[in-house]
């Protein structure tokens, strides 16, 4: 990689939570967040729960969905994300944070009307488990709603299509644990004693790289890739140097899935 080609990725892992929150914030996050909003179909006086919550992006608006007389619980199994959550929703007095893990969740049975999980069961150990957790706190008639990538769609041009394809099989193959998680939601939820009405597919299309590179982090990867053996590095030079200088376009299909009780 050329110094000019240093100039457009970040080389540096950014935090996690600061990771989290500038996503949020994204077109392609808040395009999906709010498709995720609509589908939990929140009124006035019900009790939400969105697992995983993290820095607490996504809190405020489900305060506001929920007032008067509702209730926002965020659980993180990281204090430190929920201290970030603390602080962003110190005005909203209806929600409460937890410390604990999607596997246990610490609730009662049906404990709560709606919940959420966003982008969180794509890293968890057993997501059958935590599929059951959901069925178990929520209430008759309750609503999931779940929204994770599934990774495999990720597609990037490149003119050796044989490089964009070793990226993509490095990063579902050694990067994340649950990789193709998109695909089996409905299927897991079903198993677990829910009713699937709705899988809405979410296609997030990348044009600018440096806005691209903000969410796959290219550079850190690749380098990676090349650690793992999926690429030489001649050819992650070679790649990282079309996807900084040539036109950009990136593609991957996150799923939205919503799931009955």
């Amino acid at each position: 990689m050329t110094s000019a080609d240093a100039s457009v990725f970040e080389t540096t892992r950014p935090a996690s939570a600061d990771y989290l929150t500038r996503f949020a914030a994204s077109d392609a996050g808040r395009d999906y967040k709010g498709r995720m909003l609509d589908a939990l179909d929140l009124r006035a006086g019900l009790t939400v729960l969105d697992a995983g919550c993290g820095p607490g992006a996504d809190l405020p608006a489900l305060a506001e969905a929920v007032a008067p007389g509702g209730t926002v619980i965020g659980i993180d199994r990281d204090q430190e994300m929920l201290d970030g959550a603390a602080a962003r929703t110190a005005a909203h007095p209806c929600v409460e944070l937890r410390r604990g893990d999607v596997h246990a969740l610490p609730l009662d049975n049906a404990a709560v009307d709606r919940a959420r999980t966003d982008r969180v069961l794509q890293h968890v150990d057993d997501p059958a488990l935590a599929l059951a957790e959901f069925h178990r706190v929520l209430r008759p008639g309750g609503r999931l709603v779940m929204g994770e990538p599934d990774w495999d769609t990720l597609a990037v041009d490149h003119p050796h299509s044989s490089l964009s394809r070793a990226y993509t099989r490095h990063i579902t193959e050694q990067v994340i644990r649950n990789a193709d998680i998109g695909r089996q939601l409905a299927r897991l939820a079903t198993d677990a004693g829910f009713r699937v009405p709705d899988v809405i597919p979410v296609t997030q299309v990348f044009r600018d790289v440096r806005a691209a590179d903000r969410v796959f982090g290219f550079e850190r990867t690749t380098r990676r890739a090349v650690e793992a053996g999926y690429l030489s590095e001649y050819q992650a030079g070679v790649w990282l140097h079309h996807l900084a200088h040539r036109p950009f376009f990136a593609s991957a299909t996150l799923y939205v899935v919503v799931a009955e009780a």
